[in-house]
């Protein structure tokens, strides 16, 4: 009678560990439901931007027509509310075109695993951004360093000796860029925003905004300035001396406006003056290259007759 009923409790739990393990992998199924947007917050430091372009339109219009075809991705926070993973073009069509609810798939993420699927779902897009790119790249590679599997994400994007290789490899694999291109694209995250706008206009190209990003962000601006006094950006071979005597500890902002009035190669000479009023009072005759000496001249010869002028009214 003991045996049986030792039996009996042995059975008992074991069916109890089999339910448990049922309604765990039960619970980790994915839900697709109709969501109200008002409950759903938006990705935190999300580094993709939501355009209000051609595209978007077109979106709205066939989200009016046809509602959402593919759900948003969000996790459930500890408070109740939703937080969006993937799906913050479809979430704004449907703002846009009077929904008031969005058909999401339901995951059950921890933070670093949303950040990782975020950055996944978002590096499909046609057209990203080098700034989208380079706050993406950190996020996912600082998530999996957290899950103990990266370093570094400073260090020089030539390096061989880049600690954190494996996780490297991953998102090369996903996303097509070589793990040292996928450093050089986290140096831009180093960039302050007004010169980080102009790599993505495409006013500065991707290597030479490499090398400036080492620069202090005081000496960022010092540069901004010199740019815009000279009208004109920084070449590689520029960008690569100012680092260097950054390095030294030699970057003064002379020596940056210095680097700046440097001529390149199959430069096009630009006009000594950019104001209107002064350009076309300079005789078409006068040389290229001689503008400021004819203004001088002009000048002082302006200056000779108001002494002159003052003397007869003596």
């Amino acid at each position: 009678m003991a045996r049986s009923r030792e039996n009996k409790i042995e059975l008992t739990a074991y069916d109890d560990l089999f339910e448990t393990d049922e309604s765990r992998a039960e619970a980790n199924l994915s839900k697709i439901r109709e969501i109200p947007i008002a409950e759903i917050d938006e990705f935190p430091d999300h580094p993709f931007k939501v355009l209000m372009d051609e595209d978007m339109e077109q979106l709205v219009d066939s989200v009016r027509r046809s509602g959402i075809m593919t759900p948003a991705t969000v996790r459930q926070k500890e408070d109740g509310r939703y937080e969006l993973i993937s799906g913050h073009r479809r979430k704004k069509a449907c703002e846009l075109a009077g929904l008031e609810t969005l058909k999401c798939e339901v995951k059950e993420l921890t933070r670093d695993e949303a950040i990782i699927v975020m950055v996944e779902s978002n590096l499909q897009r046609t057209t990203i951004l080098p700034s989208e790119k380079a706050f993406a790249y950190k996020m996912r590679l600082e998530a999996m360093n957290r899950q103990g599997q990266r370093s570094d994400l400073t260090s020089s994007p030539l390096d061989n000796k880049l600690k954190g290789t494996t996780s490297a490899q991953q998102v090369s694999q996903k996303s097509g860029d070589s793990q040292p291109q996928i450093y050089r694209f986290i140096r831009l995250t180093e960039l302050v925003p007004e010169i980080l706008q102009m790599v993505d206009e495409r006013q500065i190209a991707f290597r030479p905004a490499v090398e400036i990003s080492y620069l202090s962000e005081e000496q960022q601006y010092t540069l901004l300035e010199a740019m815009g006094y000279n009208d004109a950006t920084p070449s590689l071979a520029q960008a690569i001396k100012m680092k260097k005597f950054m390095q030294e500890g030699k970057l003064t902002d002379e020596v940056i406006q210095s680097i700046m009035q440097e001529e390149k190669p199959n430069q096009k000479e630009k006009p000594a003056f950019k104001d209107e009023r002064i350009t076309k009072l300079i005789p078409k005759s006068i040389p290229r290259g001689q503008e400021t000496d004819f203004v001088v001249k002009a000048l002082e010869f302006y200056n000779r007759h108001l002494q002159r002028q003052r003397g007869q009214e003596r």
